[in-house]
């Protein structure tokens, strides 16, 4: 199970989910990277994700389930065989890996791929989840996922904002007191690893 960061790059945000995974018999390889603005980021910035999930393969044999929390779901569906588009209206060229198999999308940045064809190429099962309250990557953007050919399972989390999928949030990031997060991390971790080892 290769897991691909958000924005900050840092995997142990998320560091009970891989240890859930882990426990549930997953190879679990989460390499961290270099704090990305995606707004900001300039293609060989965004490109280095994906790379760099790809490297840190090398020597791994077997299928591969990418998780991925934003600008990482965005690179996990490159890998998958997305074709992200640019600013400037283009399509760009990302890498690829022929081994995954399946895709745990959380929050993604889904927003490039709304250009003709981007998502033909994503044939793997998909299950993606996206917060009512997530004004990073809202649920219209994520919507367009649903045009994959592939199977796409779209869990809609009510009260959930974008980082409510981490378990250390970022600093000055509060959350609304309403929503579980505690326990909908939990239920996260028990869907992700059911999802992951289903054969």
């Amino acid at each position: 199970m290769l897991f691909a960061a958000g924005g900050g790059g840092d995997p142990q945000r998320h560091r009970p989910l891989l240890d859930h995974l882990e426990a549930a018999g997953c190879q679990v390889i989460a390499p961290s990277f270099d704090r990305l603005m995606p707004g900001e980021a300039r293609p060989q910035d965004l490109l280095a994700r994906p790379n760099g999930l790809i490297e840190a393969l090398r020597g791994t044999e077997g299928d591969v389930t990418v998780v991925g929390h934003s600008i990482g779901g965005w690179a996990a569906l490159c890998l998958a065989g997305a074709t992200p588009w640019g600013r400037d209206g283009r399509p760009f060229d990302v890498p690829r890996e022929p081994r995954v198999t399946r895709l745990v999308l959380l929050a993604p940045a889904a927003g490039w791929f709304a250009g003709p064809g981007a998502l033909a190429g994503v044939q793997v099962p998909m299950r993606v989840y996206a917060g009512t309250a997530d004004t990073v990557t809202p649920l219209a953007q994520i919507e367009v996922l649903r045009t994959a050919p592939g199977p796409v399972d779209l869990r809609v989390v009510p009260g959930a904002g974008h980082f409510s999928f981490m378990n250390t949030l970022p600093p000055g990031v509060q959350e609304d007191p309403a929503f579980d997060r505690v326990r909908f991390l939990d239920d996260l971790a028990a869907e992700t690893a059911e999802f992951v080892t289903a054969r």
